[in-house]
C-alpha cells in the first residue's frame, strides 16, 4: 500500500493539473448515507424498506406525475440532509490542488467547499426545473424547503412550483428513464471541463469513491487518462484498474486524500 501511495503521490505532485472525478463515495466520510445496493438505501432509509421501495424505483420522474408528495418527500428529505452536511476535509485539500471536477453526485459538497468549476453529469439537487417542463428554464432552489413526514417520508405541505407556469416543479437531476431532464447546465459545465482538460496535457485523474454499478465516472476517469495512464482509483470496493494503467487505491476518499497530502507535503 505505501509503495502505490507514494506513486499516486509522485504522479499528483509532478502533473501540471488534477482532475478529480468523484461518485458517490467522495461524500460517505462527511456522513451522507451509501445507497450501495437496496440493504444500504435501506439503513439509511427505513420507511422505504416497509414500503418494499428501492432507490431505483423512488428515482424515477413518474412519481412527480403519479404520487408528487412521494416523489417530494423524497427528494425533499434529501434536499435537507445536503443542506445540512459539512464537506469533510478532503474537499479543502483538493481545493488547495487547484483540482477540477467531474462528478456524478448531486449534492452540491463541491461547490459547499468552495470549488467554483465543477461539471456535474447528472444535475444538481439544488436547482429547479418544470415537470413538463413548460421551458428550458432551470433556477435555484435556495428558499426551497418541503415539510416531509418522517414516518412515511411523504411531502406534507406546498410542493415547489415552476416559476414559470405554476405548475409542479421538480429537481434538476437526471433520473432513471428520464426524457424530461434539463440538461442544459450540466452540458455546459461538460463543455467547459472539454475546454480546460484541451488546455492542460499533463493531467493526473484522481478517481473518488465512483463504482461499476453506474459507470459514468469510471468512464470519464479512464478517458481521460488515456493517453498518460496517469489515474489514481481510490475505492475500498472496486479498486482494480484495467490493464495496469493507473494505481489502485483500496481506501475510503478521505483517509487516501490525508495520506496523499501527507506525502506530497
Amino acid at each position: 500500500m505505501n509503495e502505490a501511495l507514494d506513486r499516486a503521490a509522485e504522479l499528483i505532485s509532478s502533473a501540471d493539473a488534477v482532475l478529480v472525478c468523484a461518485g458517490a463515495g467522495m461524500g460517505v466520510d462527511s456522513g451522507l448515507p451509501d445507497f450501495r445496493g437496496a440493504t444500504g438505501f435501506w439503513q439509511a432509509y427505513p420507511p422505504y424498506e416497509r414500503l418494499g421501495l428501492r432507490f431505483e424505483e423512488l428515482a424515477d420522474p413518474v412519481h412527480f406525475v403519479e404520487d408528487p408528495a412521494l416523489a417530494w418527500g423524497f427528494y425533499g428529505h434529501r434536499l435537507d440532509l445536503y443542506r445540512r452536511t459539512l464537506p469533510h476535509d478532503g474537499f479543502r485539500v483538493l481545493r488547495e490542488w487547484g483540482a477540477r471536477v467531474f462528478t456524478s453526485n448531486v449534492d452540491g459538497q463541491f461547490q459547499r467547499a468552495g470549488f467554483d468549476h465543477v461539471a456535474e453529469v447528472h444535475g444538481s439537487i439544488h436547482h429547479l426545473q418544470c415537470v413538463q417542463p413548460c421551458t428550458d428554464d432551470v433556477w435555484p432552489a435556495d428558499d426551497v424547503v418541503v415539510d416531509v413526514d418522517p414516518a412515511t417520508m411523504r411531502a406534507t405541505g406546498p410542493l415547489p412550483s415552476c416559476r414559470n407556469c405554476g405548475g409542479l416543479a421538480r429537481p434538476n437531476i437526471l433520473m432513471f428513464g428520464d426524457w424530461a431532464w434539463l440538461g442544459g447546465p450540466s452540458q455546459k459545465a461538460l463543455d467547459a471541463l472539454a475546454q480546460w482538460r484541451r488546455a492542460h496535457r499533463d493531467i493526473v485523474v484522481l478517481e473518488l469513491g465512483a463504482g461499476v454499478a453506474v459507470p459514468t465516472v469510471r468512464r470519464q476517469a479512464e478517458l481521460a487518462s488515456a493517453a498518460s495512464g496517469a489515474l489514481v482509483r481510490v475505492n475500498p470496493r472496486e479498486p482494480e484498474v484495467r490493464h495496469g494503467r493507473g494505481v489502485s487505491l483500496p481506501m475510503g476518499a478521505l483517509a487516501a486524500i490525508t495520506e496523499l497530502a501527507r506525502r506530497i507535503g
